[in-house]
């Protein structure tokens, strides 16, 4: 029995010292943040931002993988069962935290299986059309496609999107069901508006200000409470003719549940480091996105935000009950 137990305690001593070794070491190879959504979506571009200003300050190479489908729940099951080890690191929105409220098998618990390693950024979703609709502002747009409903379709990139939770609360606020067209992804979406497949879409800037800028779509407001410094000229929905429509988009850092707490604060020292990147913040601003303020960056207010905030950060809260009213979220519920 003694030496059972001396066996024991020898084994856990060497586990334990191979554990805080390898922390001590970390990072020591290339580093894979996966993206849950397809190349060139908003937070593709969001993660490919942070990864180049993130491998600067860990002198380690960050590489961004796509792992699309289901609205993003293919690439959190992916995460939530990777080694915690901090070689997978995992970037979500809002779409992490209502995925429960639409998808009742999950795999994994947004909660439990994963360590927050701060917020990324705020930002900014813009209602969109193809260059050729038949409307200015967005009051024409509200009486056209009420007047058309069934001819009208909105798109998304797919179920628990940002656009489609987006497309959701904008069909509750005009009290008007819309024929929608999911897409895998961001990108093909944007594509096909481009080449005026699809009427409409609500989509974050980081995939639609260029394509404003350029002439290629109409933009007709933005959702946040105040016009964007990168798009002074669009009107927010309040301005606009949609006073109760408000939305903002957060990015996340997550690591898989178990990784050592060293590599977690090492993770969470360089992501606020990289977000004091000047490129980083020039190229967020431009795109209409906010990287958080430091004192919501660290991995203790991402979790002091899910008991308290107003605004979800890493919980599936009820879910956007932080960002809009009940009966948005009971047209969520019939709509799906």
């Amino acid at each position: 029995m003694v030496l059972r137990v001396l066996l024991m305690l020898i084994c856990m001593f060497f586990f334990l010292g191979g554990f805080q070794a390898n922390a001590a070491e970390y990072p020591s190879k290339v580093i894979t943040v996966i993206v849950p959504f397809s190349a060139g979506g908003p937070s593709d571009t969001v993660a490919r931002l942070l990864a180049q200003a993130m491998s600067s300050q860990l002198k380690i190479q960050l590489i961004v993988e796509n792992v699309a489908g289901a609205g993003g729940t293919i690439g959190a099951a992916r995460v939530a069962q990777a080694k915690p080890d901090g070689y997978t690191l995992f970037v979500h929105h809002i779409g992490h935290a209502t995925a429960p409220a639409l998808y009742r098998k999950l795999t994994y618990n947004p909660i439990t299986d994963f360590e927050p390693i701060g917020l990324i950024n705020d930002g900014a979703m813009t209602l969109v059309a193809r260059k050729d609709f038949p409307v200015k502002n967005l009051k024409e747009l509200i009486t056209y496609v009420k007047a058309n409903k069934d001819k009208v379709n909105l798109a998304n990139a797919g179920v628990g999107s940002a656009s489609h939770l987006a497309g959701l609360l904008f069909m509750t606020a005009i009290e008007t069901d819309l024929t929608t067209i999911p897409y895998k992804g961001t990108g093909p979406a944007m594509n096909d508006l481009l080449g005026g497949q699809v009427d409409f879409m609500i989509d974050q800037t980081t995939n639609t200000t260029s394509h404003i800028k350029a002439g290629k779509i109409q933009v007709y407001a933005v959702t946040t409470p105040q016009r964007l410094p990168s798009l002074p000229g669009v009107p927010t929905m309040q301005e606009a003719g949609l006073p109760n429509f408000k939305m903002t988009v957060w990015h996340a850092l997550y690591a898989p549940k178990g990784t050592p707490k060293p590599i977690i604060d090492r993770l969470s020292k360089a992501l606020q480091e990289a977000l004091k990147d000047a490129n980083v913040r020039q190229r967020y601003a431009e795109l209409g996105a906010d990287p958080v303020p430091q004192d919501r960056t660290s991995k203790p207010k991402l979790r002091s935000g899910n008991r308290s905030s107003k605004k979800p950060v890493s919980m599936p809260t009820d879910e956007l009950a932080a960002v809009v009213d009940v009966p948005a979220r009971e047209h969520v519920r019939r709509k799906l």
